[in-house]
């Protein structure tokens, strides 16, 4: 009987212990084990069951004092199934194409780009479109993508490492660019991989960065039944709180807007019925054309000192 091993643990921003829980979903996961809880990690189940948030008394970040550690994780992540009901290619490449062109309206230097988790290199493409660029640092630890993120690099210098928390192999204040795309709500660390990043940032280099907003007004109307309250989150960030990681990780300059994304139709139908515990059939008489909208989610653009 193996429960989820981290309890009691601290904040991962400040550190500090005191807090109260705010977050607290039906189901008692933080005493049912690894394998009860497999489940519900692959969202297959109709009842949810996620850990308990708290709310941190000194720095205010939402994060899970119970979890599964490193070990455990790595044993979830490689038993998922593949996610059927994925977004189109169309609607992800215009999401993060629309990423990329708010970190160059911020302004980019030449130098490299370095980006954790960037799956089959949509943001890859964008980079490579816009030039600029010495080489590429892609960290992807799933290594059935390494094939479409070298296709994406195309005659570009590049470098496909499977360890995201080893920023080693990138050379100290080269990168111009780093980018983390729903990577940062899922990190038992998010500090020690901000500060790790900054080391390899140039003078003025940016940091974009993409998380949901537990303080938006979607997770405000949802409550508890937002989508983002899940087993993969161990922590979930504000405007306010994800400011002062970026501030204790170095960046002196940090800016949080809504991100806009893309979404088909038929998915967001599927998507509200879902968070209000409604079945619908696999196939909506609605159309699959996308539309642009700002839900729940926020872009962060932190830089390094000039």
């Amino acid at each position: 009987m193996t429960l989820p091993a981290l309890r009691d643990r601290s904040c991962p921003c400040c550190g500090a212990q005191a807090g109260r829980a705010e977050i607290i979903c039906s189901g008692d996961a933080e005493n049912m084990t690894v394998d009860q809880l497999r489940s519900y990690w692959h969202g297959l189940e109709k009842t949810k069951h996620f850990f308990t948030y708290r709310r941190c008394a000194d720095c205010a970040l939402l994060y899970n004092p119970v979890f599964f550690d490193d070990a455990q994780l790595a044993d979830l992540y490689s038993d998922m199934p593949p996610n059927m009901d994925m977004l189109p290619f169309s609607a992800i490449a215009a999401t993060q194409r629309g990423y990329f062109d708010a970190a160059a309206r911020a302004g980019l230097s030449s130098g490299d780009y370095l980006e954790i988790g960037p799956d089959v290199g949509h943001l890859v493409t964008a980079a490579v479109d816009h030039g600029g660029f010495d080489r590429f640092w892609l960290f992807e630890p799933n290594q059935a993508v390494h094939g479409p993120l070298r296709q994406a690099t195309g005659e570009r210098p590049v470098s496909i490492l499977t360890d995201m928390t080893d920023l080693s192999p990138v050379p100290a204040r080269s990168v111009s660019l780093a980018v983390m795309i729903h990577v940062l709500d899922h990190l038992l660390d998010p500090l020690a991989m901000l500060r790790g990043i900054h080391a390899k940032l140039k003078p003025g280099g940016k940091l974009l960065i993409v998380t949901h907003d537990e303080a938006s007004l979607l997770r405000r109307v949802l409550g508890r039944r937002w989508p983002p309250f899940c087993l993969q989150h161990p922590l979930l960030y504000s405007s306010r709180t994800i400011r002062a990681l970026a501030g204790r990780a170095g960046f002196p300059a940090v800016e949080v807007s809504a991100s806009t994304n893309h979404f088909p139709i038929d998915f967001l139908a599927r998507q509200a019925a879902q968070a209000a515990g409604v079945s619908l059939p696999r196939r909506l008489p609605l159309p699959q054309s996308a539309i642009a909208l700002r839900l729940g989610n926020m872009l962060t653009i932190a830089q390094a000192a000039a």
